[in-house]
C-alpha cells in the first residue's frame, strides 16, 4: 500500500478549533446552519455551502458548488487556512471519553483503490459519487478525508508513539466534548516520515471504514485526469484496527405495512424469540416500550448472512414490513447509535415512525472479513465514532 506526504492547506494554530467541523454527511442543512451560526471560519461554509445561500437552494446545485469554492478561497485569502511549505504526514488523535484512536493523515493512491488494495464493504450510489466528484472538481481540492483502517503493525505503532511525544500542532476539545490533537511528522522529523512511508509499503491491504463515496469520487476524478500529478492521490486518515470504535446503526420504519400491532407481533414471533436475550439480539421499540428480540445465526450462513442487520432485513423488514430494498425504500430510515435510545424512541412516540430497532454494533473483524471475501455489507451497517473533523487538512490538486 502506498501513502505519501503532502503539503496540506490547514488552519493556523489560533483558528483550528473554530475551523474544524463535523463531516458534511452527518448533518442536514438546518443542523449545519445552526452549528456554523456566528462562526465565519467554520469549515461548514465549505462543506455545506447551501447554508449561505437562499433557503431552498439545493446542496448539489451549481450555486452551492460555486459558493463552496468562494468560501474556501476566502478562508485562504484571509489567512485562516495556510499551506505548509513542504510535504508532511500528520498524526491525528481523537479522544471521546475513555476511548482514544490515533491515525496517520496522508494522501493515498487512487490506483490502490481501483486495484483492490484498499478494500470496500459498501456499495456506492451514483448520485453521491457525482456530488463528491463535482465538489472536488470545483474546489480543485479534497476537503474531507476518508477514514481507513489496517491490521495492527507494531513497527508502525512505535514510530507513531514517538512522534506523539513531541509538542502537538493542534490540541483542542470540540463543543461535543471530543478531543482533537495533531502532530506534524515532517521537516525536522522527516526520518520518521520516510520510515512510515516505507512501513506502510509493507502493509498488504487496508480497508475503507467510512468514506466510500469520497474514495470513489477521488478515483473517478483521478481517472478523468489520467492520474497526473496530485490528481492521483486522495486525502485520508488511517487507523490501526484495534483502536476503532463502531456503534450500532439503528432502523426506523414508518408503518406496520397494514398489519395491526397484534398481527405484527405474531409475525415477529415466527423468526425471533420475543422478550428474551439469546445468541444474537436487537431491541424493538413500539407502543411506548422496548422489547428484546433474539435469534441464532442460521446454519451455513456466510459472513454477510451472519450479520444482525442481515437477519433483521431477511426475516422481518422484507417479509413482514415490506422493505424490499432499504437503499431506496422511503419507509425506512437510519440513525447512528451515537444519538442514543431516547432519540430513537422519540421518533416513534412522535408518530413519525411506527417501530424502531436498536441493533448491536458490527465488529471491525466482521467488517474486514466481509471486505476480504469481496462481499458487500447491507446499507447502514456501521457507524464509526468519533468522526473525523473536516477543515483540519485540505489536499489541493
Amino acid at each position: 500500500m502506498k501513502i505519501r506526504a503532502f503539503a496540506a492547506v490547514r488552519p493556523n494554530i489560533e483558528d483550528a478549533a473554530q475551523v474544524a467541523s463535523v463531516p458534511y454527511d452527518v448533518v442536514d442543512t438546518e443542523e449545519a446552519k445552526a452549528l456554523a451560526a456566528g462562526n465565519p471560519k467554520s469549515f461548514l461554509h465549505v462543506s455545506r455551502p447551501e447554508i449561505d445561500l437562499p433557503a431552498g437552494t439545493g446542496c448539489s446545485s451549481p450555486e452551492a458548488y460555486a459558493q463552496a469554492r468562494k468560501a474556501l478561497d476566502a478562508l485562504i485569502a484571509g489567512g485562516t487556512l495556510v499551506k505548509d511549505p513542504e510535504p508532511k504526514l500528520y498524526a491525528y488523535r481523537q479522544t471521546m471519553g475513555s476511548h482514544s484512536q490515533t491515525g496517520i493523515v496522508a494522501t493515498f493512491d487512487t490506483q490502490d483503490y481501483l486495484s483492490g488494495v484498499l478494500k470496500q464493504h459498501e456499495k456506492t450510489r451514483k448520485d453521491k459519487e457525482d456530488d463528491r466528484t463535482r465538489h472536488i472538481e470545483t474546489l480543485s481540492a479534497h476537503t474531507g478525508p476518508a477514514f481507513l483502517t489496517y491490521r495492527d503493525d507494531k513497527a508502525i505503532d512505535l514510530v507513531v508513539e514517538d512522534a506523539c511525544r513531541k509538542a502537538p500542532l493542534y490540541d483542542f476539545t470540540a463543543p461535543d466534548g471530543i478531543g482533537h490533537t495533531v502532530w506534524e511528522i515532517g521537516g525536522a522529523s522527516s526520518c520518521a516520515r520516510d520510515e512510515l512511508v516505507e512501513l506502510f509499503a509493507r502493509v498488504p491491504v487496508a480497508y475503507i471504514a467510512d468514506g466510500h463515496h469520497r474514495s470513489a469520487a477521488a478515483s473517478r476524478y483521478a481517472k478523468e485526469h489520467n492520474f497526473e500529478g496530485e490528481s492521483r492521490w486522495f486525502l485520508a486518515v488511517i487507523f490501526p484496527a484495534s483502536q476503532l470504535k463502531i456503534l450500532a446503526y439503528n432502523r426506523l420504519v414508518k408503518d406496520l405495512n397494514g398489519l395491526s400491532a397484534y398481527e405484527f407481533m405474531s409475525r415477529v414471533s415466527e423468526n425471533f424469540t420475543v422478550g428474551r436475550r439469546g445468541d444474537r439480539n436487537c431491541r424493538m421499540y413500539m407502543d411506548g416500550r422496548w422489547t428484546d428480540l433474539s435469534w441464532s445465526i442460521p446454519k451455513g450462513a456466510d459472513a454477510v448472512g451472519s450479520l444482525d442487520v442481515s437477519y433483521l432485513q431477511d426475516r422481518l423488514l422484507a417479509p413482514v414490513l415490506g422493505i424490499g430494498d432499504p437503499r431506496t425504500d422511503a419507509r425506512i430510515s437510519f440513525m447512528g447509535g451515537i444519538r442514543g435510545d431516547a432519540e430513537l424512541a422519540a421518533k416513534v412516540d412522535s408518530g413519525e415512525n411506527a417501530v424502531a430497532f436498536a441493533m448491536e454494533p458490527v465488529t471491525v473483524d466482521e467488517m474486514m472479513a466481509i471486505a476480504d471475501a469481496g462481499a458487500i455489507m447491507p446499507p447502514k451497517s456501521t457507524w464509526f465514532e468519533p468522526k473525523l473533523r473536516s477543515g483540519l487538512f485540505v489536499h489541493q490538486i
